[in-house]
């Protein structure tokens, strides 16, 4: 323990001191989003492009051209396969967020599942036929969730119980 006088160690350190400069710069570097990763589909006949798309047990063909506007889903009109408004707005809500209203026409086979596993399917493979046809509408898409994969899917049975998690009834007597 030093009982050095606090005078004499300030005169000390004003010797030792070196001066810096400092230099700031103001400037605001913007962070580029990475590109969406595609593969561009397209049939060599006919030039439309491809998407395939899946929810639960649903599988959804998509191809999409330039044209007016129109949606046929399994040869029939979009309101006629999907009577619920929630289902035509997740098949159209791709559609909607590139700017694409009106200006292609589109085709869909789909099976399997019901009809929000279809819609979802739908929703899928158009936002993947759009990706493909247009790279530059990939962060609106991604954004929105309309290139993401639902994975949930339903549970199988396991043995010994009556369902995927339903056990047998239980008896006190």
């Amino acid at each position: 323990m030093s009982t050095a006088d606090p005078q004499t160690e300030d005169v000390q350190n004003e010797g030792t001191e070196a001066t810096a400069v400092e230099t700031t710069t103001t400037e605001t570097v913007e962070a580029t989003p990475a590109p969406v990763t595609h593969v561009v589909k397209t049939d060599p006949k006919t030039g439309e492009h491809l998407g395939t798309g899946r929810r639960k047990s649903s599988v959804a063909r998509v191809r999409v051209k330039a044209g007016s506007g129109k949606v046929v889903i399994n040869d029939r009109e979009l309101k006629e396969y999907f009577p619920h408004e929630q289902d035509q707005n997740a098949v159209m809500a791709p559609i909607c967020d590139s700017g694409y209203e009106g200006k292609i026409d589109v085709r869909i086979l789909v099976t399997g599942g019901g009809p929000t596993g279809q819609s979802g399917a739908c929703r899928m493979g158009l936002g993947r036929a759009l990706l493909s046809m247009d790279a530059d509408v990939g962060h609106q898409l991604k954004d929105n969730g309309h290139l993401t994969r639902d994975s949930r899917m339903k549970e199988r049975k396991k043995y010994g119980l009556h369902g995927a998690r339903r056990g047998t009834q239980f008896s006190k007597r």
